[in-house]
């Protein structure tokens, strides 16, 4: 028996196959680009989305493929697909990096629940009404990425708490703010009903099974957004339970049973299961670290190699805000760059200073949950860009944390396969903390006292500069 999760992400579509124990047994993906046909735009064709379904499909094992009994889903956060009664699209999808919307935030006052960016469904649906009338009047439903899929494979019209929470368009329970609605103009019949995660939201369809090479019939999982999908299938069961992931933005997870209000600049949202969780989300990781080593002309190795000899730290302090920064100064106008340069520094000192940025920003994300309550002294390690022990040990002294790296390499993949199980009856919630993957201790704080006055020396250089660089509609 076989369960298949499927991660709509951003910038690529992943498959995990996990059989009845959890243990994953063939993953697949396929990258695609986001289409910027404006300035601040960020869009995807939904049949891009279709077409790499189908391809990473055809890469998995057939005999894999035939032992499938459920499908389960995970969907990039905020973004918004408008499909008309037939269930076609009435333009491509948008996403969560548009910026289309920033003018229009003013409907949402503060204070909020939770921060409102301008890539949310709320103010891209808003932006809808407001400048495309004839997309508005064409559509019938207005989907997150990963329902609009669902839907495609032949299942219900439905959504789940943790994606309807992160929308701007309901309160942090996940439920449609009827009166916010009303306040937009937006009509209250293009949202669709709730479900849970984890409960079934119909069966696979003949014509999508031929296309996916499975069987007619099978049962979808409603599914839930990427971020709650990784918690889970990195183990994520417990009230206080953490995880850190670093990809291109890094987002800190904690799990929360309490309903009390979040530090400012977190995220308060649903997760899979019944619990709430707290996140303070990093658009700066990988993306800074990747641009600061194509301008210090570096290959990985070499970077590392430089960056982490004895004498690289000079005084030297990185902000790394190149796309702004939403955790936790909620500040799409931030920006970044080297302070403290002097003639005696080489590269290896301006990639150290950016491994450090990096850590500190980290950092000020966890400060921020730790502010909300959260007793947060170990977090689970998950993501591409933190895989050299270097690195690891850097980040577990800024963060003064231990780190223990899950063995996952599909993290959201296996949590929307595990809602598969979940869903189809084979697993129930009982099984879930039996299903956490194994882990390993990497790294723990050193001591070392001298990255504290760096870290509060990176504070007080983002407050100085923070007024240099105005919000601009």
């Amino acid at each position: 028996m076989r369960f298949l999760g499927i991660d709509l992400g951003t910038g690529s579509l992943k498959l995990a196959i996990v059989d009845e124990e959890g243990r994953e047994r063939a993953a697949a993906s396929v990258a695609y680009a986001i289409e910027t046909p404006r300035p601040g735009w960020a869009e995807t064709s939904v049949e891009t989305w279709w077409r790499a379904l189908c391809e990473a499909s055809a890469r998995l094992p057939a005999e894999e493929r035939d032992e499938v009994r459920a499908i389960g889903f995970s969907g990039q956060m905020h973004g918004v697909v408008l499909t008309d009664a037939q269930g076609q699209p009435v333009r491509p999808a948008m996403l969560w990096p548009d910026t289309r919307a920033l003018a229009l935030l003013d409907a949402w006052p503060e204070p909020q629940p939770n921060p409102v960016a301008p890539g949310m469904a709320g103010p891209l649906l808003r932006w809808i009404a407001v400048h495309e009338p004839q997309s508005a009047q064409a559509t019938r439903w207005a989907l997150q990425p990963k329902d609009w899929l669902r839907v495609r494979l032949g299942g219900a019209v439905l959504t789940d708490p943790s994606d309807a929470c992160a929308t701007a368009l309901a309160d942090p329970a996940g439920v449609w703010d009827s009166a916010l609605l009303d306040r937009l103009g937006l009509p209250h019949e293009w949202f669709a009903p709730l479900a849970p995660s984890y409960v079934a939201g119909g069966t696979l369809s003949g014509e999508a099974a031929t296309a996916l090479g499975l069987r007619a019939g099978i049962v979808l999982a409603t599914g839930a957004a990427d971020t709650p999908c990784a918690a889970l299938g990195s183990g994520l069961t417990r009230d206080g339970d953490a995880l850190l992931t670093t990809g291109t933005g890094g987002q800190i997870v904690v799990l929360a049973c309490d309903e009390a209000d979040a530090a400012q600049g977190l995220h308060r949202y649903r997760a899979a299961t019944d619990h709430g969780y707290r996140m303070a989300a990093m658009q700066n990781v990988g993306v800074a670290l990747e641009t600061v080593r194509g301008w210090l002309s570096y290959e990985w190795p070499d970077a590392y190699r430089d960056a982490f000899v004895d004498n690289a730290v000079a005084g030297l302090t990185f902000l790394p805000y190149l796309t702004g920064e939403r955790s936790p100064w909620l500040n799409p106008s931030a920006r970044g760059g080297w302070l403290g340069l002097a003639l005696g520094h080489t590269r290896g000192t301006m990639m150290r200073a950016a491994f450090e940025g990096v850590a500190f920003s980290l950092r000020a994300g966890l400060d921020a949950i730790r502010r909300s309550g959260a007793h947060v002294t170990t977090l689970r390690l998950a993501g591409g860009g933190s895989v050299d022990a270097r690195w690891r040990q850097l980040l577990a002294d800024a963060l003064d944390v231990e780190l223990h790296a899950v063995d996952c390499p599909n993290a959201a993949g296996r949590g929307a396969a595990i809602l598969g199980g979940l869903a189809s009856g084979h697993w129930h919630a009982s099984d879930l903390a039996v299903l956490a993957p194994a882990t390993t201790r990497v790294a723990g704080p050193s001591g070392d006292t001298a990255l504290a006055d760096r870290y509060a020396r990176f504070l007080d250089l983002y407050a100085r500069t923070e007024t240099w660089f105005p919000v601009r509609d």
